[in-house]
C-alpha cells in the first residue's frame, strides 16, 4: 500500500487563477493545469527569495519534495509562456495555513504581507 500524501501548508490562495494570451483559445488542450502547490513553490522561491530549503520549511514537506514540485511548476509556466497556452491554476493536495486572523508570521507568507499592508492602509490620521 503506498504511503500517503502529505498536506502540503500554503498560505493564501492566488488572487488570479488563469493566465494566458489575450486571444484566449478555446481548445481545452490549450489550457496547463498548475496546482496550488506548484504555485506556492513559485511564490516563495521565485518572488519571495527563500531557498528550497526554507520553502520545504514553509509548506512542511520535505525538501526533495519542494524540488519536484517547483520542477513541475516551471516547467509548467514555461509550456504557457513559450507555447501561449492558457496557465489554471486550481487543485493539489494542500491546506491553507492556519491562524485567519492572527496570520502565521513566517517569512515568506502571503498572509503576513496582506496583515502589513493592511495596518499600513487603516492606520489613518485620527
Amino acid at each position: 500500500m503506498p504511503r500517503p500524501r502529505k498536506w502540503r501548508k500554503v498560505c493564501c490562495l492566488p488572487e488570479n487563477d488563469r493566465f494566458g494570451p489575450l486571444g484566449m483559445p478555446k481548445n481545452r488542450d490549450e489550457i496547463i493545469n498548475m496546482t496550488v502547490d506548484e504555485y506556492e513553490t513559485i511564490r516563495l522561491i521565485d518572488l519571495e527569495g527563500l531557498t528550497q530549503a526554507e520553502c520545504s520549511e514553509q509548506m512542511n514537506i520535505a525538501r526533495t519534495t519542494v524540488q519536484g514540485i517547483y520542477r513541475e511548476a516551471r516547467k509548467k509556466l514555461a509550456e504557457s509562456l513559450v507555447k501561449g497556452k492558457i496557465l489554471k491554476i486550481e487543485g493539489g493536495e494542500y491546506k491553507i495555513c492556519s491562524g485567519h486572523r492572527n496570520r502565521c508570521g513566517n517569512v515568506g507568507c502571503g498572509r503576513r504581507e496582506f496583515k502589513r499592508n493592511w495596518n499600513e492602509e487603516n492606520l489613518g490620521d485620527d
